[in-house]
């Protein structure tokens, strides 16, 4: 029996306190010779600066001097308190994952949920999958930056506000092979809605699974409970640094894992 655990942790796209994020560690940030910082005209030194400070991370797979082996991704992130975009390390896990795994991502329909930045979403678009990317329907600014995501790559990505729990009628023309979400268990209280979503999405693509990305901490036990509630499992549970090259291994921190969940009556679990 494969004993299934995850954890809480947060979510980019929303609002979080400073004690959240010591908790969270550092985001990861890409290469740091290809990190490039903007003040948006404050003076240096200004609290202001702070606060309005962009920050661009280049994020490679594979081999991006030669185009036939690898690529690069361009993230913009803003450092600003409100908005929390930032490339946490679940997301460049589950971002490495899906380059990893890209012969089964090329083709597919795929749909990032609670997407932020948005950088397993693009990953995927470049090895050619169709992707739609989604984050909470009541933050107009995440939704935006996801499109300026796509434009600096030059892909072209669906990009459409998704609020979990909510039924508005773009959900009913998503039929998904792949669910993407790094990040996405957060906070308990929207674990029933999170669920909730992802087994209709599942359920409009029978054989269809959901792939994500967290930090294994506590609210496991919640998570299980509601997995059985709506009829889903485990397929396959990995550690989040199994996967991973040392030299991106090496800039990430904490306890993370990643997690393959479909509905309990169409897959075989895997260890």
């Amino acid at each position: 029996m494969l004993l299934f655990i995850l954890g809480q942790s947060a979510l980019e796209g929303v609002k979080i306190s400073p004690k959240e994020k010591r908790n969270r560690g550092p985001p990861a940030v890409g290469d740091m010779e290809d990190m490039v910082r903007e003040n948006d005209g404050v003076t240096a030194g200004d609290p202001a600066a702070v606060q309005e400070m962009t920050t661009v991370s280049v994020h490679h797979f594979g081999n991006p001097v030669e185009a036939e082996d690898g690529f690069s991704v361009t993230i913009i992130e803003n450092m600003k308190e409100e908005y929390g975009l930032f490339v946490w390390p679940c997301s460049v896990i589950l971002a490495e994952y899906v380059w990893q795994q890209r012969s089964r991502f090329s083709g597919a329909a795929v749909v990032e949920l609670g997407a932020g930045t948005s950088l397993p979403g693009l990953v995927a678009a470049k090895v050619g999958a169709d992707v739609t990317l989604t984050d909470d329907s009541s933050r107009p600014e995440v939704i935006a930056n996801m499109r300026r995501q796509c434009g600096i790559n030059n892909l072209e990505c669906k990009v459409m506000g998704l609020t979990w729990g909510l039924w508005d009628s773009n959900v009913f023309d998503l039929h998904p092979d792949i669910i993407l979400g790094a990040d996405v268990l957060y906070d308990s209280n929207a674990f029933d809605d999170l669920f909730a979503t992802v087994t209709f999405l599942l359920e409009s693509s029978p054989s269809s699974v959901f792939i994500t990305s967290y930090h294994n901490r506590s609210g496991h036990h919640l998570i299980e409970f509601l997995m059985v509630k709506w009829g889903l499992k485990c397929v396959k549970l990995l550690d989040g640094f199994s996967f991973m090259p040392p030299h991106k291994a090496s800039g990430l921190s904490g306890d993370i894992q990643l997690v393959e969940i479909a509905l309990a009556s169409n897959h075989t679990t895997e260890s």
